[in-house]
């Protein structure tokens, strides 16, 4: 793409440019060049969708959930009929490639805001209790009012439709903070939904955290906060949501095990510690990436064979080829976060397995500006080094082996993290006991990153989740006859 496209805030169902002019580049990762520009909105901006988001509650809050389910399947619509488009600006934003995001994401947005809609009914259910033959005592949900939704650049578009869709369900309005690193998806999204959404309902404001998000954080106006993000953003806002006491949902990191057993189908657990859970499409920069992988000794040596072949298989270059099996990382600070890694791993005594090259040797020229890292595999049975216990978010993992159930119980739980497991095995009582026993909101049972929602953490992964009760309260009443 040659031609350098402005992208607007949507604010009070109004295309709006940041109340001062400012603007910030959104640069294609495959290529290290500019190909879009967006909002660097200020706190004035923030007030802006603050207001236009109260202003709208009391008509959406007050609307029949089959009003809202209405408008809710209209959006649906509007994510199928544009779902090409959509997918080709998410994979120039952030570098997924357009094998996942057409393939994967955008019909999947097809179906949450049809199964939003579904789920209206249900944020207007109470209960009523009787205490005796004159006292009865009832339930209702109510909407918080205005949502903050922060979403990461890894997704934009699916997270911005977990948190939106089931928050518009249960009748409050919305405001969307988009990642700098990634938004113009996010913007194009509120370029389509101005006409089919009434105004104010959802607001979607671009910019730096600290010249936008935090004035929204702060904001009197705003009454839930809901996060996507990285641990050291989810204690920012935290402290930044301190003095109006709003409640928060934060899903943040993870350092996920992915465990194979000896009697586990390698023929499945191969790829599914590879390509399905960290080598993947966007390059292993995912909250639940399976990024500590666990084998058995029995199977040890055979199965860094063929996660070897399997890696080497991998090919970088054009994410808008569909001959292309990973793309590149976000941005150059992402891109040298994760190669310093690949220095730390070795300093630390890690062995290097395969892999560990980055740069423009990886690809063509086209994309030789490109943040391009190699798939990488380490190994070491030291699970205390650095490269086993801090989140990367790339496309690097550390393969540990273990000798019984017991130890691989403790090496999975060894963290501070708490996102998400696999666990790889024909045993159904082994598959049991691992459910119940690894300390992490999602296990999967030899499958990885098939999504469940609510997706929701432990520890230093966060807390909440994203679903349509979770954006309501109960409110109790007692009535004396």
């Amino acid at each position: 793409m040659t031609q350098v496209r402005d992208y607007s805030n949507l604010i009070g169902g109004e295309l709006r440019p940041a109340s001062e002019g400012g603007t910030l580049d959104s640069v294609n990762p495959a290529t290290g060049k500019v190909w879009a520009r967006i909002p660097r909105s200020t706190a004035a901006d923030a007030e802006a969708a603050v207001e236009a988001a109260r202003k709208a509650f009391p008509k959406w809050s007050g609307m029949p959930a089959a009003g809202r389910a209405h408008f809710l399947r209209k959006v649906a619509q509007v994510f199928a009929e544009n779902a090409k488009e959509l997918a080709e600006l998410e994979t120039l934003d952030n570098g997924r490639l357009i094998t996942e995001t057409a393939k994967r994401d955008l019909p999947g947005m097809t179906y949450l805001w049809t199964n939003a809609a579904a789920e209206c009914a249900a944020a207007v259910e109470g209960r009523s209790v009787d205490f005796g033959p004159a006292s009865q005592g009832i339930t209702r949900r109510e909407p918080y009012g205005v949502v903050l939704g922060i979403i990461p650049w890894n997704s934009p578009i699916s997270t911005l439709s977990a948190k939106a869709a089931f928050a518009l369900a249960a009748g409050n309005t919305v405001i969307i903070k988009p990642a700098e690193q990634a938004t113009v998806s996010s913007l194009r999204v509120g370029e389509l939904l101005r006409e089919v959404l009434p105004p104010g309902v959802l607001n979607i404001v671009s910019g730096l955290g600290d010249e936008v998000g935090d004035p929204l954080v702060r904001s009197r106006g705003v009454n839930k906060v809901s996060l996507t993000g990285s641990p050291d953003t989810a204690r920012i806002i935290t402290r930044a949501s301190a003095d109006t006491l709003k409640p928060l949902a934060l899903e943040l990191g993870g350092k996920s095990p992915n465990i194979v057993f000896a009697d586990a189908d390698l023929d499945k657990a191969a790829p599914g510690v590879t390509t399905q859970a960290i080598f993947t499409a966007n390059a292993g920069q995912i909250c639940y990436g399976g990024s500590r992988i666990l084998i058995q000794r029995p199977v040890y040596d055979e199965m860094l064979s063929r996660m070897k072949e399997i890696t080497a298989g991998i090919k970088l270059g054009d994410t808008l080829s569909p001959d292309t099996t990973m793309g590149p990382i976000v941005s150059r600070d992402q891109y040298e976060r994760v190669t310093s890694y690949l220095e730390i791993g070795a300093k630390e005594g890690a062995e290097l397995v395969s892999g560990g090259r980055f740069g423009a040797e990886l690809v063509d020229d086209v994309h030789a500006e490109g943040y391009w890292v190699e798939p990488t595999l380490f190994a070491t049975d030291d699970n205390s080094l650095r490269v086993c216990q801090e989140e990367i978010f790339g496309p690097v993992a550390v393969v540990l082996p273990f000798d019984t159930e017991e130890e691989a119980i403790k090496l999975a739980n060894d963290s501070i993290y708490g996102l998400a497991a696999g666990v790889w095995t024909t045993n159904l009582g082994t598959a049991q006991r691992m459910f119940r026993r690894l300390d992490t909101g999602t296990v999967w049972v030899n499958t990885y990153r098939k999504v469940m929602f609510p997706l929701e953490g432990t520890k230093e992964s966060g807390y909440g989740n994203d679903s349509v009760l979770a954006y309501t309260r109960e409110k109790a009443g007692l009535f004396e006859f």
